[in-house]
């Protein structure tokens, strides 16, 4: 018997396996922006450089990472190469776990530099 997310049951090994596999892939700050990014709307690997800060090589290669997984998919226009999520279920999660940080972060205390020691 296969554990869907309602179920109590523990879900299938390889599953988890691969579920790890992924949020691995979106521990590196980058690959997340790029996947937040994406998550927006589609783009390529120039515009992604650009809109995360970080140089086209790296892009290309955490793209490549994101591609083998699953977690983005891209196609060609003319020339361009342009990358995108099509799967609502990696959009959700990204955008709750980034907005629950963000809102988390917009509404906690204002620490000092003199409150770190205390």
């Amino acid at each position: 018997m296969t554990a869907g997310v309602g179920d109590l049951g523990d879900p299938p090994a390889g599953v988890l396996a691969e579920a790890a596999a992924a949020f691995g892939l979106l521990a590196s700050s980058a690959r997340l922006h790029i996947v937040w990014v994406l998550a927006q709307g589609e783009c390529d690997v120039s515009g992604l450089a650009e809109r995360v800060g970080g140089a086209l090589p790296a892009v290309s290669q955490h793209l490549t990472k994101l591609k083998l997984a699953g977690l983005v998919r891209s196609r060609r226009e003319g020339r361009r190469q342009v990358y995108f999520v099509d799967d609502p279920d990696v959009v959700t999660v990204v955008r709750l776990m980034v907005g629950q940080l963000t809102d988390r972060a917009a509404h906690a205390p204002v620490r000092h530099i003199s409150d770190v020691g205390a």
